[in-house]
């Protein structure tokens, strides 16, 4: 596989401009590819069969380095709603309702029903990572194993491609981009699968991947053995933060087992050296516990949203119907919100930052019964989606129906963002 072009050789591709190409008739190539620039991600794979020119726009990079610069990126949703070999993964264009099916992962014959992967993004990329599933090679057969594989989804070519495999094979792992880098980390993890409610390894071992080598680099691993828990990076700080997961498992009645939850947090900070300005990483800090004893158990679903002014991450955690947010200076979560119409604890529900907005998502089934006075039919399968602006302390909600043969299941669902 070709390795990346470095930060400054790919803007000189971007910029490279075939400005004899006619975009729109009557218009010069320049005027015509900014006016194209403006249309939505989501609606763009439709205007590609207008005519030749504008199929090779909307596939090139000069598309991508436009929209960047015009700070005209469309925030968009990646869902992969089960094993991403047999279901195809869609994007969701929350802002104009729109779907966009992505093509399905290659498919292995001898393995299936992965689940506990982890997908994150990084510049136009979509990486998917490790996660457990079932090898019909392998005996007993309904022991889950972690997986090492890593792919890419490449926007330009449309297409998947596989990367090096990690060090450690892992599931049920913490995981970030580290943009300024190019670099994506992970840590803790094991293999875990969704069909065991505590089965399954733990381990501790971190390792960072070097997107431009193409290769997965061993690091200092966790205090102790940590999976099912949640990673983020602070770029403000330079710190790569993992939260919560578990550890050791007990029994209940000698028989049943049963996870025991972390309510601590720890750190790795990246650290610059100013002799040559490379970045090296420092050792792992432990934060203490984010909740006192019989708070709660466990953490909620876990969100992060960038503050593009000071590029400080703002971290909220939906647990059944009220938002928090945390305080980084206390190490406490503090509620912020609730959910004006009530999720059901039982039912599953998602839980994403897109546009600076959080957004709850949970499927609808028949009557829509939050407004009494004027009910509303939806049909089955529709997704009910209330939006939060932190900042403006409002609520509106939107609904749209979503392309899959099922309704979203979303206690195994693996989502992650991306602007294109």
């Amino acid at each position: 596989m070709p390795s990346s072009s470095s930060p400054s050789s790919t803007q000189q591709q971007l910029m490279t401009i075939d400005e004899s190409v006619t975009l729109i008739p009557g218009l010069p190539y320049d005027v015509a590819s900014l006016i194209l620039s403006f249309i939505p991600y989501s609606h763009q794979s439709r205007l590609k069969a207008t005519c030749k020119s504008w199929c090779l726009f909307f596939s090139s990079k000069t598309l991508i380095f436009h929209r960047r610069k015009l700070s005209r990126l469309s925030h968009l949703l990646c869902i992969f709603p089960e094993d991403p070999s047999i279901s195809s993964p869609f994007l969701f264009d929350a802002s104009n309702l729109a779907w966009r099916p992505l093509p399905p992962l290659p498919c292995n014959p001898s393995t299936y029903s992965l689940t506990n992967f982890t997908s994150v993004s990084l510049g136009p990329d979509v990486y998917l990572v490790g996660g457990s599933h079932f090898d019909a090679r392998s005996f007993p057969l309904d022991l889950p194993l972690p997986t090492d594989s890593a792919f890419r989804f490449n926007f330009i070519t449309f297409s998947w491609e596989r990367i090096a495999p990690m060090i450690s094979p892992r599931g049920s792992f913490a995981c970030a981009a580290v943009p300024g880098l190019n670099q994506i980390i992970v840590a803790g993890g094991g293999s875990r699968h969704s069909l065991f409610a505590a089965g399954g390894s733990r381990i501790s071992s971190v390792e960072r991947y070097d997107v431009a080598r193409n290769e997965w680099v061993e690091m200092d691993g966790l205090p102790r053995f940590r999976a099912g828990c949640v990673g983020f990076m602070a770029e403000e700080s330079g710190e790569f933060w993992v939260m919560g997961g578990y550890g050791d498992s007990r029994t209940v009645s000698g028989v049943f087992p049963v996870d025991e939850y972390y309510r601590d947090a720890v750190v790795l900070e990246l650290k610059k050296n100013d002799d040559d300005g490379s970045h090296g990483w420092g050792t792992w800090r432990e934060v203490g516990d984010m909740w006192g004893e019989g708070e709660r158990t466990r953490l909620g679903k876990i969100v992060v949203m960038e503050d593009e002014d000071h590029r400080r991450p703002e971290v909220f955690m939906l647990d059944n119907n009220d938002i928090s947010r945390y305080d980084k200076a206390l190490n406490r979560w503090h509620k912020e919100t609730s959910v004006p119409r009530k999720v059901p604890c039982k039912k599953s529900f998602g839980f994403v930052a897109l546009n600076g907005e959080l957004h709850v998502m949970s499927p609808v089934n028949g009557i829509d019964s939050m407004e009494t006075r004027r009910p509303r039919q939806h049909k089955r399968g529709t997704l009910f989606i209330q939006v939060y602006h932190p900042r403006k302390k409002t609520w509106r909600s939107i609904y749209t129906k979503p392309p899959f043969p099922q309704p979203l299941d979303f206690s195994t669902a693996v989502m992650c963002s991306i602007k294109l």
